[in-house]
């Protein structure tokens, strides 16, 4: 074992490839004949919206290393100008597949199904086309606003995302150059236009706003030919950069680097398959565009607007059952939230669980007239907060109020900041983060001045304090009051308020400092165990995989004999079945109508089991450069629920895919297993243990309960 360098390069795959990988399994969703019509078009429209995020992150940020000239290979062996050039034909790779999927699978079922989508406006009937004509001069024509290029008029700016169609135009009777013109096709407007029915006709016609626009840009250059137009859209370098060490006002700084990304570098060009050469070679030349950036669509740009699609009224047979989330049953409706957090520990499962008790534990505490303060971290919050709301009132109350408002999360940055001014002006402290590192972790504590004395609530999490995503992700809450985690709570606010470094913690661990620590120490504990003969197992769930130190450390265990069973729902850098390496490691992902969110670690340790939940993913940014937090689970019958959400998730046979030695992924084989789905499952149990605490006997049949799990 010690001849073996658990660090070479072949040993890993590119967190890059892995995460094309990731989104092809998203991609499968849509593929899915077994699921309904419109879940499917709603995968295809989230692969899309990833796509989108990672050519505006993860692409830029290559770019900007190959700009700079840095050669510096990553974990799997290869530089920044490699991986740009292996991408360009993995993501071509996806491009194709989603859009073979879209016209060669969902139309044709769509329209089978009722619905027809008019491709193109030259197939409109005459009837449609004095229709679509009157409804362009009413509701499209006052809102555009035609621009063209010449001496007098500069190229306009493109903005990030937009939708836009460009053009050629020649002025009339005097023949001429061709001039460059361009329209936005505007996101105020439905970009999905439904076309009225015929008279007993069931099948219902939409178009798209483009297509519409297209047909009618004469109108738009009245004095010019219209040449050709096509529509295109570009993808810029979001990823901000701040000095925040020069930065006298962060948030000011994080609000002109804002501004910026509209006028980031084009990394991305998405045109009509057969679009005019003449029209293309200008829009290229004008945007700097290379070659490879360069994406030719058979079918219309943007594939997010088939969300908007499976929001259309009438086709909810072909949609899946909605799931409400359920009661906690340690905590009904109306309950004093600390008393019950007083008769022991609370474990969370959202969103099988309602949220709510976590949006009612700040609302009491806003009232609660012994509540002395409230200190919380938010780093995603929803469009209209009742978390925010209710600190507000807290402050107004007069309660101490501290939270940190995360500035720095990307894409949420100007709600953050919309947020922040308000919470101030409300009276709350609030502190923007700390310099050079993301707070990513999740903790809420309260003081309550009590009988015997101060006691300090404990809200600890997986997730955001987003009452939205929180019906739409999969992770886990702990409540306490237990007085080791009050202690190490107060201890992680004056560090992030006052930057005083504890001098020791009773059950948290902290990144960037100290955890990173305690997983080596974690899966060295097990390896030791393996080589003494005795019980060693690891089971750790989380989004990605990548950080080459806890893989090398995981390998090691492997080579030790420890059976190492990971979930992991994105990247994964570390590969499986490699002899002498990790032919004790298996990884599966599950990708389902729920997001998987949840952090949950496992670790044997003998006959000693320890179970910790944490807002960190094994990725340096995680490990190395966020404020996160990692949390043990010691009431046992809550360990048993973390392990049986384990249990359930490795004998998953509809949803998990399996990485395999050669880094594809593929569905788990069925044969002799019995179909078991994961998430439907815990849906099942949520509302029979909801059922029973309501004294229901109609929900007190039980699922499905697979046996322990050892791949």
């Amino acid at each position: 074992m010690s001849e073996i360098d658990f660090t070479n390069p072949k040993w890993y795959t590119n967190r890059e490839l892995s995460w094309i990988l990731f989104d092809h399994r998203v991609l499968d969703e849509a593929r899915d004949k077994n699921i309904p019509l419109f879940e499917r078009l709603k995968f295809l429209s989230i692969t899309a919206s990833n796509l989108d995020e990672f050519f505006m992150v993860r692409v830029a940020s290559l770019k900007d290393m190959v700009n700079a000239g840095y050669d510096k290979a990553d974990i799997a062996g290869m530089t920044p100008s490699q991986q740009l050039e292996a991408l360009d034909g993995a993501i071509h790779e996806l491009v194709n597949l989603q859009y073979s999927t879209y016209n060669r699978s969902l139309l044709p079922l769509l329209e089978q199904s009722g619905l027809h989508v008019i491709r193109k406006h030259e197939d409109l009937s005459p009837q449609e086309e004095v229709y679509i004509d009157r409804y362009f001069e009413d509701n499209v024509y006052p809102v555009l606003t035609p621009m063209a290029v010449d001496s007098s008029r500069p190229f306009p700016l493109i903005r990030n995302k937009s939708l836009n169609i460009g053009a050629l135009i020649q002025k009339k009777g005097a023949g001429g150059e061709l001039e460059f013109a361009t329209v936005q096709v505007p996101s105020v407007l439905s970009r999905i236009v439904p076309l009225p029915g015929q008279e007993g006709e069931d099948l219902r016609k939409v178009i798209l706003l483009e297509e519409v626009i297209e047909r009618n840009i004469q109108k738009l250059f009245l004095n010019y030919r219209v040449v050709c137009a096509h529509p295109f859209r570009i993808m810029r370098n979001a990823d901000l950069t701040i000095e925040e060490d020069e930065a006298a006002d962060l948030l000011k700084e994080i609000e002109k680097q804002l501004k910026r990304r509209q006028w980031g570098e084009v990394i991305r060009l998405e045109v009509e398959s057969g679009i005019d050469k003449r029209l293309l070679k200008m829009i290229k030349k004008e945007l700097r565009m290379e070659s490879r950036g360069l994406y030719e669509i058979e079918g219309p740009l943007d594939l997010t607007f088939l969300m908007k699609m499976y929001g259309m009224e009438g086709f909810d047979h072909l949609k899946a059952q909605g799931y409400e989330p359920q009661p906690v049953p340690r905590l009904p409706a109306g309950c004093d939230i600390f008393e019950e957090i007083r008769r022991g520990d609370i474990l969370l499962h959202h969103p099988y669980q309602s949220f709510t008790p976590v949006v009612d534990f700040i609302r009491q505490a806003a009232r609660d007239p012994q509540v002395l303060a409230i200190k919380q971290t938010l780093y995603r919050v929803s469009g209209h907060s009742p978390i925010i709301s209710a600190l507000a009132q807290a402050a107004e109350n007069g309660k101490q109020v501290s939270v940190l408002v995360e500035l720095k999360a990307r894409f949420d940055e100007e709600n953050n900041i919309v947020w922040a001014k308000m919470l101030e002006k409300a009276g709350c402290h609030v502190i923007y983060g700390l310099v050079g590192l993301k707070t990513h972790s999740k903790i809420t504590l309260v003081v309550r001045r009590e009988e015997d004395g101060i006691r300090r609530y404990v809200h600890l999490g997986t997730g955001n304090y987003n009452d939205a995503t929180a019906k739409l992700y999969t992770d886990v809450g702990l409540f306490t009051c237990r007085e080791v985690m009050g202690e190490d709570a107060t201890a992680v606010f004056n560090m992030l308020s006052g930057y005083s470094e504890p001098r020791f913690w009773n059950r948290l661990s902290l990144a960037p400092l100290w955890l990173k620590d305690k997983f080596l120490y974690l899966i060295a504990r097990e390896k030791k165990y393996a080589l003494e003969g005795r019980q060693a197992h690891i089971i750790a769930k989380m989004n990605s995989l990548c950080d080459r130190d806890v893989i090398a450390a995981l390998y090691e265990a492997s080579a030790a004999g420890v059976q190492i069973q990971l979930i992991v729902r994105g990247i994964c850098c570390l590969r499986t079945g490699i002899p002498g390496v990790s032919e004790n490691i298996t990884v599966r992902s599950i990708v389902g109508n729920f997001l998987e969110h949840a952090r949950i670690f496992y670790f044997q340790n003998d006959e000693e089991p320890e179970i910790y939940c944490g807002s960190a993913d094994w990725m340096p940014r995680n490990l190395e450069r966020r404020v996160e937090i990692l949390f043990p689970v010691e009431e046992p019958t809550l360990k048993e629920e973390l392990r049986r959400i384990l249990d359930w998730q490795l004998a998953d046979t509809v949803k998990a895919q399996v990485l395999k030695p050669d880094g594809s992924y593929e569905r788990v084989d069925r044969r002799g297993k019995e179909k078991f789905n994961s998430q439907e499952a815990f849906c099942r149990e949520a509302v029979r243990l909801a059922g029973e605490a309501r004294g229901d006997d109609a929900v007190k049949s039980r699922v499905f309960i697979p046996e322990r799990h050892l791949e």
